[in-house]
Order: structure tokens, then sequence, then C-alpha cells
């Protein structure tokens, strides 16, 4: 399990103090044990324990001791507090690899596309609202025009915070490129370069903790969740997929049909045909379909799917496919976990591409104006339930993914509906009452 890289020599290098041994669990908190530099040979050798059931894992409180092992190829200096480092870490139990752990699942997905000589090359858009501590209300009253995205005004005004979260991107090289106001008042958007999967998922992982961290020691806080405020627009995470054999894009086809192969097409099969399944990934909780079932906003849209379509460079379909190359999957929000989403995408694209799955024809129609003139589209689920059947119903979800993964996240998230519909609500009372 230990890696040759010596991480009590890079700490004492780099003039760490500390490190953060972290995880990330199925529903995409991340768990962290502070470890002190002169502690860190043996945390990297054996792994940081942990009580597996006091986080979202399916285990119990008579299950042997969780122990993260700290990637060194993960380590990060915080830019707002250069004395800790923080490292992803990947889960053992008794020695062996924990199935059910999202980075886990990630990297056995990354290694049956390295088999066939293959590797996923993703990057991602984090959309996020900059709210009050108490995340009621955006933190800029100011910011209340109707169409607020781009606003030069409302960007400047939170220059400090995105700034702050932009200069430590480029600090640590990921190629950050431009940050901008979304959609919504109090939204937020920032975009770094692309990357292999694993290594975007373990980016978009820390990008959530940095963002968070930043946002509170200006007096804010960052939420990634999906639709904080029903009259406006959610955040999204869109993902840009492209699959390499080497040096050459797979996906890239002068002859094909829009600059796409067709591979790449047999690929977004797989996601258009697993799409209710992989939902329950990429729309993880309650609140998700808030946002793809969403009405008009005040913007004038809702900038997310709730039909399994695609099109071209139409941003009103589920995949869009921007130039040649490449395409965008724009079904995931903010609550995504970020290694489940890599996942889900490499089972569901590998999937396609093995049974040749014709993604069937484009539509290049405004799916907001003219949906439902397109009957025979294949609607998204309407709440997580149906999500998280649709995962638990899918045999091939459940071989690529793994059995022990897609059990455990099914019980979890079911435990998590069974939750939410145990609580009475001031809608139940008002409607109900009198009748």
């Amino acid at each position: 399990m230990a890696s040759s890289t010596d991480l009590a020599a890079a700490a004492k290098a780099r003039g760490i103090k500390y490190l953060l041994i972290s995880y990330t669990d199925l529903f995409g908190a991340q768990r962290a044990k502070l470890v002190p530099a002169q502690a860190i040979a043996g945390m990297q050798r054996d792994g940081a324990g942990f009580a597996g059931f006091a986080t979202w894992l399916d285990m119990s409180p008579a299950d042997a001791d969780l122990f993260a092992v700290p990637d060194p190829q993960t380590l990060i200096q915080l830019p707002w507090k250069p004395e800790v480092g923080w490292l992803a870490s990947d889960l053992y139990i008794n020695g062996e690899p924990v199935d059910q752990a999202p980075r886990n699942t990630l990297k056995r997905m990354v290694a049956k596309a390295a088999e066939q000589g293959l590797t996923l090359k993703t990057g991602v858009e984090c959309e996020f609202f900059l709210t009050t501590p108490d995340g009621k209300a955006i933190s800029d009253a100011a910011d209340s025009a109707d169409k607020p995205c781009y606003d030069a005004s409302a960007l400047m005004r939170r220059y400090d915070v995105i700034t702050e979260i932009c200069d430590a991107m480029l600090a640590l090289g990921w190629g950050a490129y431009q940050n901008d106001h979304e959609d919504a008042n109090g939204q937020f958007e920032m975009n770094w370069h692309y990357a292999d999967a694993l290594t975007t998922a373990d980016r978009h992982v820390f990008f959530k903790f940095m963002a968070k961290s930043i946002a509170e020691k200006h007096g804010l806080r960052a939420t990634f969740m999906p639709k904080p405020f029903l009259g406006l627009t959610g955040s999204g995470c869109h993902a840009h997929v492209s699959l390499w054999k080497g040096e050459e894009n797979v996906f890239a086809d002068d002859a094909g049909e829009l600059g796409v192969s067709k591979t790449g097409y047999n690929f977004l099969g797989g996601i258009i045909e697993h799409a209710e399944g992989l939902c329950a990934l990429f729309n993880p909780t309650v609140n998700s379909y808030k946002r793809i079932n969403a009405p008009r906003t005040t913007s004038g849209a809702t900038w997310a799917p709730n039909t399994v379509t695609y099109a071209g460079n139409n941003r009103t379909h589920m995949i869009r496919i921007p130039e040649a190359g490449r395409f965008e999957l724009r079904l995931a929000d903010g609550a995504t976990n970020p290694y489940l989403l890599q996942a889900g995408i490499l089972a569901a694209g590998l999937d396609g591409m093995a049974k040749a799955t014709d993604p069937g024809p484009r539509l290049d129609i405004n799916m907001y104006t003219e949906g439902h003139l397109v009957k025979d589209a294949k609607r998204l689920p309407l709440n997580l339930l149906d999500a998280v059947r649709a995962l638990d119903a899918s045999p091939m979800l459940r071989a690529s993914l793994g059995e022990a993964f897609v059990s455990s996240y099914v019980k979890l998230k079911m435990a998590d509906w069974t939750s939410y519909t145990a609580a009475l609500t001031e809608w139940e009372r008002a409607n109900t009452l009198d009748c």
C-alpha cells in the first residue's frame, strides 16, 4: 500500500507542519484526520485509522478499523494555510481495498479503461453560490438583476474571494483560465484545465473544500447545493468529456458528424441508455430534482435538462457537442460526488462502446420551448427515489461499478429518502389540515 514517495521528506522540504489525510465518503462528504508531520511516515505506511460507521459508508460499529492510505501524488499545500498539507486517500480494511469507497470505485473504472489502452480526460464546470453564513440569502444584496449572468459589477464585488481561489489554482498548476458570475444572483463559476479522470476528481474534491474554506475566511459561505433558492437557476457541474489512446483523441474524426467519431457516439449512446440510473450518482440529493425538473427561473431559463436528449452546440439538452472531439454532459449538479461522477461516465460510456450503442438522432431544437413536441424521448427521474431505483435495477451499472458499491450506495440513499419523507412539512399542514 505504501508509495516510494517520502511524505515526511516532502513535508520537511515545504515547511509543512501538519497534513490532512482525507477521504470522500459515499455522500461526497470529505473526512480527514490532522496529522503532525513527525507522524506522517507511519501514516503513509499503514494509513490513518477511522471508524467507517461514523461516516457515510455502509459499515457497522462491529467492523474492523478503516484505514485511509494517503496518495503522495495528491499532496497539496493549503494556499490559505501553507503549514498544512492535504492528501487524497484510498480506503482499506484488513489490508484489502474497500470496494464501496468512491475513489477506489473510480480507480477500478480507470483500470478497466486502461486495459483497452484508453484514458478518459475530463474538465468540470463547478457552479456555486456565495451566501450569508446561514445559507438563507445570497451574500450580495446589490446582486439583484433579472439577468445577472456575467455581471461585471457583481463579479468585482466578490473580487477578493474569487481571485484568492483562482490565484491558488494558478499556483497549484491547474491551469485556471476564467471566472464568471453565473446565471443566478449570487452564483459563480470557476474553470481550470482538463486532465485525466482521477486527477480531475481529486482536484474537484479539493476545489470544493478550498472554495468553502476561503469563502468562510471572508465571512461568507460557498454552497454547491443544487437548488438553494427556488426562483434562481440551480448549480450544475457540467463535465466536458473526451477519450484518448495515447496522444490520439478517439472521439475526434474529421469525417464524423460534427467532428465526432463512431466511437464517440457509441460512448455518448451508453450515457443516454443509462441516464436514469446515472442520475442517482450525478444528482444524488432530494434537492437535486428541484434543479433538473425546475420551472422557469427569474432569468428565463433553468439551464438544466429534464429529458434524455443530445444536440450540437445547444445548451437546452442533456448533452451538447460544442466542437469536434468532445461533448459536454450537463446532467450532474453541484452535489455530485466527484469520484462517482467520473466513474459513472466511464461505466456507461465503455458499455456503449462495447455494445456499439446508437444514441439515436440528434435533436437540434430548443428543448425549453419545443420539448413537449418530442414524444419518444426518455424523461429524467422526477425524484431521488426514482433515480435510486433505476440504479438498483441496472445490471450493467452493478457489474461495472461493483456489486458491493452499488448495494451500499443504494442502501444508504434509500435511508436518506426515508428520512426525508418522514419529515412533516408546512406544505402538508397547509394542504391537509382541513381535508
